[in-house]
């Protein structure tokens, strides 16, 4: 069961990922044109805590057709693992048709809360760390604004939830979302 602390965290992140995404939404003229906004669900591997259930909040300020600037968040809100992280991306966009393929890099921070169990077994460990992310997603054009993502990431991090679980360095993530752009 996630904590009272844990619960507020979850929903001051939410809430700044829809703020954040909003103005792809706004309708005005001149963000049509720059603005881009996608969403994931999928699993992230290679956790502390074993394969976890995450999502995904990425938008992002295209400065021509082929470059994005942006921000994601990524998260793992559910079981004994609570992991959260804001990353700035730059993405190059290869178009080819009906496909784009878009390789990221980006630099972040990554919070990760273990609480596991009861009594005096009991693990409740938490650490902040370094997040890099580093990726590739392939997107199938559905229409011209809108589409399929299938996105494979490695995760560079130093999160230490020691003296009794081990230290995580790297991860992997894939995720399947959709990407609504300009």
């Amino acid at each position: 069961m996630i904590r009272t602390n844990n619960r507020r965290w979850l929903a001051a992140c939410a809430l700044a990922a829809w703020l954040v995404g909003l103005p792809a939404f706004a309708g005005a003229e001149e963000l049509t044109n720059r603005f881009g906004f996608g969403t994931d669900f999928g699993f992230w591997s290679g956790t502390v805590d074993g394969t976890r259930f995450a999502m995904s909040f990425n938008v992002d300020y295209y400065v021509d057709r082929a470059f994005s600037i942006g921000g994601m968040m990524l998260l793992s809100p559910v079981g004994d693992l609570t992991n959260v992280g804001f990353a700035g991306l730059a993405r190059y966009h290869y178009r080819m048709g009906a496909v784009n393929l878009v390789p990221f890099a980006g630099l972040g921070l990554l919070h990760s809360d273990l609480d596991k169990g009861s009594g005096p077994g009991r693990i409740d460990r938490n650490d902040t760390s370094h997040w890099i992310p580093i990726g590739i997603s392939a997107e199938y054009q559905l229409s011209p604004k809108l589409a399929l993502a299938n996105t494979l990431m490695f995760n560079i991090h130093s999160i230490n939830l020691s003296p009794s679980v081990e230290r995580d360095t790297t991860s992997v993530t894939l995720l399947f979302g959709f990407r609504f752009g300009p």
